[in-house]
């Protein structure tokens, strides 16, 4: 039990290196990752090559779904493009995984120590948030090693030796779990290193690869579900992003014997097996589906259509709940939402200099109405902007913070 106990330890400490780095990430880059995603849409291929390094960065595929599904959900891109940047980012966490799957514990102690001084000392800061990100990079390391160790012990067990021994391959099985460990973890690269190391000790290759192509589908089903509370614009880049991966995963089995008849003689390592398919897997989902974006928009936007759902003027439309987890993003979705309600006011304002010309008393009544709409925009706005953790905030996004609180007041004020 102690073993057991020891093993779903060191796979929660994985799962929450893995979070430090993100958030430490988007902490410091934030706005300039979205600026290079924004500027990198001119074609599929720029747009695919910004996806892959946003997310070498910031480890996690459905951040990068979360920050470019806003893009969408706000007009700025078109949706091709955004499924151009998925592929890419799928491609950059496989490449992450590639890299953890080398020996780095040497590299764990250095990393927390100097991560744990810089956060002490500069708490609050961008380089507090650069050791943050060194934590998180140190015991994700250091996870890795024990996850070893305590696999190592529990496979020495007679008991857990008889169950492996039964353990057969079900493709179908092991997608589904493979999906299901991802989503629990909010993470795939975590589940894809946690199945390296199983390979390399307790289960085959061949159920390692199965379960990587459930991880894989898995981060896919955890952005649609991230943001199934979000509006339609936003929902269709993960849901494309989806279609792709299921895509992927209906192909990949019939190609798995030739792929391992053509790298398994070269690489006969178990765990460095398993985290090159992971990289071969999404390799070929990007290479073989980047000249299909456009087919796939018109069919996510067949399946989530925008006509009828399309954005009000008395409701607020930008407040994204799913970007409340990244703070400098949540602080742009109310920045744009504030904007929406300096539009409506401007509209009373144009409104009132007919009213005062032409006597119309219609008019008049429909702007005393609109002033409801300011109120509820208001209301909006400062409660979502409560829902931020300030103590996540640096010190730009805080001064950020209180001037779009004051915008909405002084707008509402003026409604």
């Amino acid at each position: 039990m102690t073993h057991l106990l020891n093993l779903l330890a060191a796979i929660a400490l994985l799962v929450w290196g893995t979070h430090l780095v993100r958030t430490g990430i988007l902490r410091v880059f934030g706005s300039k990752l979205r600026q290079v995603l924004a500027a990198s849409m001119g074609n599929r291929f720029t747009a695919a090559l910004s996806g892959l390094g946003v997310t070498a960065l910031v480890q996690s595929s459905t951040a990068t779904a979360l920050i470019t599904a806003s893009f969408v959900g706000r007009g700025l891109i078109a949706l091709p493009a955004a499924l151009a940047v998925m592929l890419g980012a799928d491609i950059g966490t496989s490449v992450m995984a590639v890299v953890f799957s080398f020996d780095l514990s040497w590299l764990s102690p250095l990393c927390i120590f100097i991560g744990v001084t810089l956060f002490i000392l500069r708490q609050g800061s961008q380089t507090g948030d650069v050791g943050r990100v060194l934590i998180g990079l140190g015991l994700m390391l250091l996870a890795l090693q024990l996850v070893s160790q305590s696999t190592a012990v529990l496979t020495r067990n007679p008991a857990v030796q008889l169950m492996l021994a039964s353990l057969t391959s079900d493709r179908m099985l092991e997608i589904l779990v493979g999906a299901t460990l991802a989503v629990l973890a909010y993470s795939s690269l975590a589940v894809v290193l946690l199945t390296a190391t199983l390979a390399l000790q307790v289960v085959g290759v061949d159920v390692a690869l199965g379960l990587v192509l459930g991880a894989n589908l898995g981060s896919g089903l955890l952005a649609v579900l991230t943001t199934a509370r979000t509006n339609r614009a936003t929902r269709q880049v993960p849901l494309g992003n989806l279609l792709f991966k299921l895509m992927g995963v209906a192909i990949a089995p019939w190609l798995i014997p030739f792929w391992l008849q053509l790298v398994q003689p070269h690489v006969p390592d178990p765990a460095a097996l398993t985290v090159l398919f992971h990289l071969s897997f999404n390799l070929m989902v990007g290479l073989f589906f980047i000249g299909l974006t456009r087919p796939v928009a018109g069919w996510v936007e067949k399946l989530l259509p925008l006509k009828g759902a399309g954005t009000a003027l008395n409701r607020p439309n930008h407040l994204d709940p799913s970007a409340l987890a990244t703070p400098s993003l949540a602080i742009s979705c109310a920045a744009r939402e504030a904007l929406h309600q300096a539009d409506v006011v401007e509209t009373m304002l144009r409104g009132v200099m007919t009213v005062i010309k032409t006597n119309d008393l219609q008019l008049a009544q429909d702007l005393r109405k609109m002033d409801d709409t300011v109120d509820g925009l208001y209301s909006a706005i400062k409660y979502y902007l409560t829902k931020i953790s300030r103590q996540q905030l640096n010190e730009v996004e805080g001064r950020r913070w209180t001037d779009i609180i004051s915008f909405t007041i002084n707008m509402e004020q003026i409604g």
